[in-house]
C-alpha cells in the first residue's frame, strides 16, 4: 500500500523535489532577511498595524494575539527589529545549504504563523504548506545538502557520549538482620 509519508521520507525522487522546494523557499527567506538586515528594518509600524487589525466588527487579529502584541511585542519592538531579519536570513541560509533543514523549516513556519496571526496573508499560507512537506520529510529533505554530513556526525557524537553512561543500573538489595 502506498504511503505518502514514507515516500516523502525515503524516495530519491522526493529528495530531489524537496531540494528544489527547499532552495526556492530558502532563497525567498534569505533575500527578505538580507534586505531587512541591510535596509534598516523597523518592526514597530508592522506591529502597530497588526494591533489595529484586532478591532472592528470582523477583526483579522484575534484578541489573544493582540494582547501579546500590545503587552510584549510593541514594548520590545527593538528586539523584533533584530530577531526578525536575522531569523529570516538564517532560516533561508539553513534551507539553501540543507543544514538543520527540518529545524529551519519549522522555524520558518513559526515566523509565517506569526505573520498570519498578525493579519498578513501575502504568501505566508502557501509557504506554510510547502514547509510542511519539508518538515514531514525529515532528513530526506536535507540529503542533498550539508545535512548529509552534519546529521551522521551529530549522531556519532551522541553515540560516543552515550558510552560514558553506565549500562547497568545498580540494584540495592535489602540485607537480612540476624538476631
Amino acid at each position: 500500500m502506498f504511503s505518502f509519508n514514507q515516500w516523502l521520507r525515503e524516495n530519491k525522487v522526493a529528495m530531489w523535489i524537496l531540494t528544489i522546494l527547499r532552495v526556492y523557499i530558502g532563497y525567498d527567506w534569505m533575500t527578505h532577511g538580507w534586505s531587512k538586515l541591510t535596509g534598516g528594518f523597523q518592526a514597530g509600524g508592522f506591529l502597530a498595524g497588526a494591533l489595529e487589525k484586532a478591532t472592528g466588527d470582523h477583526p483579522a487579529v484575534q484578541a489573544w494575539w493582540a494582547t501579546f502584541l500590545e503587552k510584549f511585542a510593541i514594548p520590545n519592538a527593538g528586539l523584533f527589529d533584530f530577531i526578525i531579519p536575522l531569523g529570516e536570513f538564517l532560516v533561508g541560509l539553513g534551507l539553501i545549504l540543507g543544514c538543520f533543514t527540518t529545524l529551519a523549516a519549522l522555524m520558518a513556519m513559526v515566523m509565517n504563523f506569526a505573520f498570519l496571526f498578525s493579519g498578513t496573508v501575502s504568501t505566508n499560507a502557501q509557504l506554510v504548506l510547502m514547509q510542511i512537506f519539508i518538515v514531514v520529510a525529515g532528513a530526506n529533505a536535507g540529503k542533498i545538502g550539508l545535512d548529509h554530513w552534519v546529521l551522521p556526525y551529530l549522531r556519532g557524537l551522541f553515540k560516543k557520549n552515550a558510552s560514558f553512561h553506565p549500562t547497568d543500573t545498580p540494584t540495592i538489595t535489602p540485607t537480612k538482620k540476624t538476631a
